[in-house]
């Protein structure tokens, strides 16, 4: 990895960790923001971690703009694999995966599609070598996956997929983008996966719903008491596809303010993962599962 270091004005500095998506490069943009946040360092006002990079906004008047890239090259260079270590959650997030609304909304765009004869789901799967829907969801909601970045809109979270590269699911997005997308899709665009936390336009492939708000102003369930966005940089998420008799109870407790999603805390560690993927992945699902 090779950090570019620039400035955005005279109050930004912005940090390019890699040109590519990875959980290196992730965990090193999340290790520095976490120990730069930690210290509280006067002058920096605002820190915002990305999938690849990461932007710091500070005060000119009482902090130098060299002496930020200086501490910033300073962080980096203290943070090898081993330290990358990070006290998380692992999340399980139910999915009614081939939904009737995301199918209802995908067939009203398929002329900006690439392949205006499948759905999202048929395409998805052929393209990334699947025999059939069922295999790709799957593979889909077999592995978990990181919370890389939340933003674009209010809550939505980018999530990036936890096996060697070789296996990660890609699907293109949309040829130009629908100018809608049902609140909670499931959706995937490039090697990420998101889910909208609102209605609105959008180019992700849409694969299903999930009944779980993930953006409350009003903070009405338990989960999102602490915060209005509910997803952090750093979250583990584990799909849990449900059918729609599912689907329908777990809305009633959501309207019934009784619902709440299953979440655990873990450590993770990223040299453990890159040593055997697929062996810390069961473990971690394993341990989530125990009781």
């Amino acid at each position: 990895m090779t950090f570019r270091y620039t400035f955005g004005g005279d109050e930004f500095v912005f940090v390019e960790i890699s040109e590519e998506m990875s959980l290196e490069a992730f965990f090193k943009g999340a290790s520095i923001t976490r120990e730069l946040k930690s210290r509280d360092v006067r002058g920096i006002t605002e820190i915002c971690p990305a999938n690849a990079s990461y932007q710091v906004r500070f005060n000119p008047d009482i902090i130098e703009p060299s002496a930020v890239v200086n501490l910033l090259q300073e962080l980096e260079a203290s943070l090898s694999n081993a330290a990358l270590t990070i006290d998380t959650r692992v999340i399980e997030v139910p999915v009614y995966y081939n939904d009737p609304w995301t199918h209802e909304t995908l067939m009203r765009f398929r002329e900006r599609h690439q392949d205006p004869k499948s759905t999202d789901l048929e395409y998805a799967a052929r393209i990334n070598g699947k025999k059939d829907v069922d295999d790709f969801i799957a593979a889909h909601s077999t592995s978990p996956w990181f919370v890389s970045m939340v933003g674009f809109v209010a809550g939505l979270p980018f999530m990036f997929q936890m096996v060697e590269r070789s296996k990660q699911l890609e699907v293109p997005k949309y040829l130009s983008p629908r100018t809608d997308t049902p609140k909670l899709t499931v959706a995937h665009g490039g090697c990420f996966t998101a889910i909208y936390s609102v209605r609105g336009a959008g180019g992700y492939q849409m694969f299903g719903l999930t009944p779980a708000p993930i953006f409350d102003p009003a903070q009405r369930l338990a989960y999102l008491k602490e915060f209005m966005v509910f997803f952090r940089p750093g979250d583990i998420v584990k799909f849990n596809p449900i059918d729609r008799a599912a689907y329908d109870k777990t809305i009633a407790e959501v309207e019934s303010g009784t619902f709440s999603l299953r979440i655990r805390p873990t450590t993770f560690v990223l040299e453990d993962f890159l040593r055997d993927p697929d062996a810390y992945n069961r473990s971690l699902v394993e341990e989530f599962y125990a009781d």
